[in-house]
């Protein structure tokens, strides 16, 4: 559907034609949407996800199916696809993937299959013009629970503020809703990290583990963010590429507490956005954000964790 700079395209995820649920065609969605080049605002709907919602994922069944699932994205990000809509989990999920975001909205009818205390009933108010898509979710006591604009603006990564190791006050703290907290990674892998965790950046209140911990996890060297809101509670992982060992890194890592747990991302350099893998309901919407972060190394009850390569250097930027 085509409506001045405004164009919809709905695909079928569960077309018979390739094998029924989870099975969707790509080819025609790449022939209409070169058709419509000019669309300024692309948006594609479909039934199931692409990506895994919340921690619920199973192909065919609960996301599309591997086979198709990434040509149907790498046919989002080549055409400027801003969106893909979706909905079959009963949730409410933002995610993006160099930086196509994809809205699971589901549940508006199915109380009794909610899960209960993690998701909730809701409808979600949008509007799209030249400033990007901004939306808010409202539950069924006609509470806003979730809101985003899109995309949201940060200054160049040069004009951020560098952060001073190996400890400091944090430039901010407390709770709130909207907090768009950026930070850029730079330095030079280890040669062999010998699979043990290597802080970047740990934020903490003295005296008590650390509610937010970025840093490297495994032999890999893999970007992994922790976030534990609640002391003696199982922290939640997110997991981002693996680092290549001995050589110049140079990552920007942004937590959009408006996003939930899709509002982790990175950039590891092609200038897009992606949100870290995760299996939490939830994200940084639920920090206290502490006083304290330490650089290199961390402040919890796990040691201190330092960082095993060199020429650590760190900027940040809050909004």
């Amino acid at each position: 559907m085509r409506r001045d700079d405004l164009l919809l395209v709905f695909v079928h995820t569960l077309w018979t034609g390739l094998g029924g649920e989870g099975h969707v065609e790509t080819e025609w969605l790449g022939q209409v949407l070169k058709q419509h080049a000019d669309a300024r605002h692309k948006l594609v709907m479909g039934h199931h996800p692409v990506h895994p919602v919340n921690g619920f994922s199973g192909a065919y069944q609960r996301e599309i199916g591997p086979e198709h699932a990434a040509p149907f994205w790498d046919t989002l990000v080549r055409h400027g696809v801003l969106a893909y809509f979706c909905s079959h989990i009963l949730a409410f999920d933002v995610q993006v993937h160099r930086g196509v975001l994809q809205v699971c909205t589901a549940g508006a009818g199915t109380t009794h299959r909610m899960p209960e205390g993690i998701e909730y009933l809701h409808l979600v108010q949008a509007s799209l013009d030249a400033q990007g898509l901004r939306y808010q979710v409202i539950d069924s006591e006609g509470r806003v629970r979730e809101g985003l604009s899109w995309p949201f603006m940060l200054p160049p990564s040069e004009q951020w503020r560098v952060l001073p190791a190996p400890e400091l006050a944090a430039p901010f703290s407390g709770s709130r809703d909207d907090r768009i907290a950026a930070w850029r990674f730079r330095g030079r892998t280890a040669t062999n990290g010998g699979g043990a965790a290597q802080t970047l950046l740990s934020a903490f209140q003295p005296g008590t583990q650390e509610a937010l911990w970025i840093g490297l996890r495994g032999i890999d060297q893999r970007l992994t963010v922790i976030i534990g809101p609640e002391t003696r509670r199982s922290p939640h992982y997110w997991h981002g590429p693996a680092l290549t060992p001995g050589a110049d890194f140079d990552i920007r890592v942004v937590i959009h507490t408006g996003m939930g747990p899709g509002g982790i991302m990175c950039d590891a350099g092609d200038g897009s956005w992606s949100s870290l893998s995760a299996a939490s309901p939830w994200g940084a919407e639920r920090l206290d954000w502490p006083e304290r972060w330490s650089i290199g190394y961390a402040r919890g009850g796990s040691g201190d964790r330092p960082f095993r390569g060199h020429s650590l250097f760190v900027s940040h930027d809050e909004r």
